[in-house]
Order: structure tokens, then sequence, then C-alpha cells
């Protein structure tokens, strides 16, 4: 890796991926020579909260500076706009790079000018704030030293975007040119090997341990995910429930404003039996592909859910009887048996309430996919149903919620489109309620 962050070719460079590889010592190391070898260049540190920056990443820096015996007179803490500056005027700011609801496209950064930086455990970062920051590199002596621009990274595994640009790429060598990974593992820093090793082995929550300890990506530690990750892997293998029978229905997600891919899935109680999808499609098209499946499989429309968002509201005006689906109504009041009364949950919309229903199938193993699914596209709805999280769940909100889909477009690159379509199919689960007011002509 220090090689990399030396060379005239690898632009962006994740570095980690476990606990104990020297990720921090390593940002430090390279930071503090670059300052040392070109004065006057300017570079950041950045992380989810500058709190966590001081009281770690900075403390790692203070004993690099001790390590190579720099003294106190050769650097001063500027406490008031955090940042730190050496003898020969180069600087290193630090800085605060959380989301902020009145900043959602991260302009703050807009007007800096940098020679390069590194973000600190960039699993908590947001996609945006590491678009924005590598968009000021390169602007600040670079040419003066002919110094290629870098944006360091490090982390520990996380399933977001750094996952799907980084990692799996990686995996799959299929990384750009300008990008790398390397992994580091507690084993492999011959200075904290030992002690590392025993503390990792006594965690004991497996997934954290799998994570930190083994470098395993495919685990994921966030309690928000709605679905876990193994059961989401078994929809792919629970052939039992095509035996299990029920009606048939057909759920469709158009493509929304006309932007992203139409999805229309077939199904037989919980089984999926066909999935359909197009990346470009207008109303009529869609339409009479909705018609033909009805009239191949017997399905009445109502046993059809549409999306109502974008051309969907066409859709359902056009195919008069289907069910359309608003994700942002209010939820569904879901009646009991033998209670003589209605139960509404906490749900803040419809979406949401579906989702939970969704996980809870998933979950116990209740959901299943016909064999033959193209592998790209089992790959898309592993990855979109393990982005479904709950909004706020440290919060212990009142109403139940799941994230956006702006939010889940921005951690894996693009819309939901498979996940949103099963997620559709929980609408006929919630009762007669669901699926409108009966109208009766006299």
């Amino acid at each position: 890796m220090w090689k990399l962050l030396n060379d005239d070719k690898t632009k962006f460079l994740l570095f980690g991926g476990g606990a104990g590889g020297a990720k921090s010592w390593l940002g430090c190391e390279w930071l503090l020579t670059m300052c040392a070898k070109y004065p006057g260049t300017k570079w950041f540190i950045g992380r989810n909260e500058l709190k966590r920056l001081m009281g770690s990443t900075y403390i790692t820096m203070l004993k690099v500076f001790r390590w190579h015996k720099i003294p106190p007179t050769a650097y001063k803490l500027n406490s008031q706009y955090n940042y730190i500056e050496f003898w020969n005027g180069s600087r290193i700011d630090l800085i605060d790079v959380a989301y902020k609801p009145n900043d959602p496209m991260y302009e703050r950064f807009g007007s800096l000018e940098y020679t390069g930086g590194w973000l600190e455990e960039v699993g908590e970062i947001k996609k945006k704030a590491f678009e924005m920051l590598k968009s000021r590199i390169g602007r600040h002596m670079n040419k003066e030293y002919n110094i290629m621009s870098k944006v360091f990274l490090t982390c520990n595994p996380k399933k977001n975007w750094v996952y799907h640009k980084f990692y799996k790429p990686w995996k799959e060598d299929k990384l750009d040119d300008n990008c790398c990974f390397i992994q580091s593992l507690y084993n492999d820093n011959p200075y904290t090997a030992s002690e590392y090793g025993e503390n990792l082995k006594s965690i004991e929550d497996p997934v954290l341990r799998e994570r930190l300890m083994n470098g395993n990506w495919e685990y994921s530690e966030d309690d928000s995910n709605l679905m876990q990750y193994e059961k989401i892997i078994n929809i792919f293998s629970n052939q039992f429930v095509k035996d299990l029978g029920g009606n048939t229905y057909l759920t469709v997600d158009p493509a929304r404003f006309g932007k992203d891919r139409a999805v229309l899935i077939l199904w037989h109680g919980f089984y999926i039996k066909k999935i359909w999808f197009y990346d470009k499609s207008n109303q009529k098209w869609l339409q009479e592909k909705i018609e033909s499946i009805c009239q191949q499989h017997h399905i009445p429309y109502s046993n059809v859910a549409i999306d109502e968002d974008g051309i969907g509201g066409g859709l359902v005006d056009n195919l008069y009887g289907v069910v359309g689906f608003l994700n942002g109504s209010s939820p569904v009041e879901e009646v009991f048996e033998n209670i003589q009364e209605t139960k509404k949950y906490g749900y803040k919309n419809l979406r949401s309430q579906c989702y939970f229903k969704l996980s809870e199938k998933v979950n116990k193993n209740q959901i299943g996919c016909y064999p033959e699914i193209p592998e790209d596209v089992k790959e898309l709805i592993i990855q979109e149903l393990e982005a479904i999280k709950r909004k706020d769940c440290e919060q212990n909100e009142k109403k139940l919620q799941v994230i956006g889909k702006d939010e889940i477009k921005e951690n894996i690159g693009h819309s939901p489109d498979f996940s949103d379509c099963m997620m559709q199919r929980m609408i006929f689960e919630l009762g007669e309620r669901a699926v409108g007011e009966v109208g009766v002509v006299w």
C-alpha cells in the first residue's frame, strides 16, 4: 500500500478490512511524510464525527510524531479551526464529514482545495461526502510538485457503497484501474498481532468477530437490517414453498418517472414463479404486458398490485380493478380474528408496513424462488434486500419506518426495483382494507 500511495497511477486506495491491521498508523505516516516532503501542501483527514477523530485518529498521529522523534515545536494544532500546521507551511485539516440535513450535497466542502486526503472509517461515511471530497483534491500545489492527487480510505468490513465500489469488484477482479483494495488483518501486523488476536477471539458476537477478526465482508453488524443475510440466501433454495400453494398474484414496479428499471413478479402464494425486468419501457407497452400475463396465468386484476408513482398511475387508471400501491400512504388497519377491534401498528407509511411484513416472511423462510432465476438478478435481489434498513432504529422511534429509496440508491448505486416489487406482494396480506373500498352501484 505504501508503494501505491506514492505511485502515479492509483488514485483511490482502500486499505484494511479488519481490526488491528495498522490502518490508522499508515494513514498518519503517509500524511506526515507528504507534509514534510512537500512544503506548503494542504491535506485532510475526514471522519464521520470530529469528536472521534480527535479522540482516536489524532491520538495515533501524536504517537507517530513521537515514534519519529518529531518535536512538538515542529507542528501546532489549531483547535479553533481544527487543523494541524507544520513548520514548513504544510497543513492537515481535520474535518467532520457527517451527513447534515441542511447540507445534503456536502456543499460546505465545495470551495476547499486540497493536495490529497484520507477518509478514516469510511464505512461510516456517506458516498456523497466521498464524491464531493474527491472533487476537491489535486487543486493545491500538485502541479508544482508533480504529485498525483489521491484519496486514502480505511475501514472495517461494511455492507455499503464501499463494499460495492471496492471490495466486490476486487473480489471479482473487476476493480477500476485507478482504484485498489489491499486487505490487512490483525495477524498481518507483527507489532500487535498477539494482543489483538486474543482480544478479537474473545468477542462473543459471531458477526462482529467475523468482521473484525477475519475480515468477512459478507456479514453485517447493523441492527437496523430488516432481513438476515442467511435467510435472504435461503430464498433461492426454499423450493418447498412451491408446494404450499396459494393464489396467483402479479406485482409491478414500473420504471419510476421513466428512469429506473421496470420489474414484474409472478407469484404463486409466496413462491416467485417468474420475474420480468426491462431497462426501457413505456405505459402502453407495460399495460399490454400486464394484460398478457394476467390472461396467460389466469390472474384477476384484484390480485395485481402496481406502484402508482410515475407512469404507474396511468396503468392503475387504465387497468380497472388493480390495486394501486402508494408508498407514502397511511398504513393499513389489520383485523385480528376473535378480537372485536382493529389494530393499527405504529408504521410510518404503507411502504414501511409492507417491508416489515416481507422481512417476517423472509426471516421465517416463507419466501421461495424459481431455480432458473438469472444469476445477475439473484445478486441484485440479495443486494437490495440487504440494503433495507429500519430508519433511526437506535432512537426508539414510535413509528416503524424503513429508509427511503434515495438513501438506498445512494448506498448501493441503483434503485431497489426488485425488492420494492417483492414488498408490494405483502399488501394482499393486510386484509380487505388494503385493496381499497369496494364500490357498489345500485
